[in-house]
């Protein structure tokens, strides 16, 4: 299956303006895939930054990592986070359909998806790599400012 992000060869593809060979250089070995290809709009890599780049998205989706949560539950558990933005998140989530809501004996509860399930791992990478280099970002965020 080629994706829509995908070049059929090298011939295909032409270097993008401004990058000096750095993002094309596969092109250029013949390379069937164009790995910098996230750059097109249609490309299924560019989705998935798109849905997790959101301030709480990967905050909301490891919350609900833990099991089904009340829309308070998460308030309290997130800590940060107003109601409303809350809202907006997950109802974000449930149309990428990431996140179901489920009204039982009138509460309201909110849990991953079996697709949801699948960002799980990925999220848990960022997290580590935060507490790995988390320290060094913001020293060097605080000797730019000086």
């Amino acid at each position: 299956m080629r994706f829509p992000c995908s070049v059929a060869s090298a011939e295909d593809a032409s270097e993008p303006a401004g990058t000096s060979g750095f993002l094309a250089s596969g092109y250029r070995r013949g390379m069937r895939e164009y790995s910098g290809s996230v750059f097109l709009a249609d490309c299924p890599a560019r989705l998935a930054i798109e849905i997790i780049a959101d301030k709480w998205t990967a905050v909301v989706l490891f919350a609900l990592s833990r099991g089904p949560c009340r829309h308070g539950e998460l308030v309290d558990l997130i800590g940060g986070i107003s109601r409303k933005v809350l809202t907006q998140t997950l109802r974000r989530l449930q149309g990428y359909g990431l996140v179901d809501r489920h009204a039982e004996a009138g509460k309201i509860q909110y849990a991953l998806t079996d697709l949801g399930r699948t960002l799980v791992k990925p999220i848990g990478a960022l997290t580590e790599w935060a507490h790995e280099h988390g320290a060094a970002v913001v020293g060097f965020q605080e000797s730019a400012t000086d």
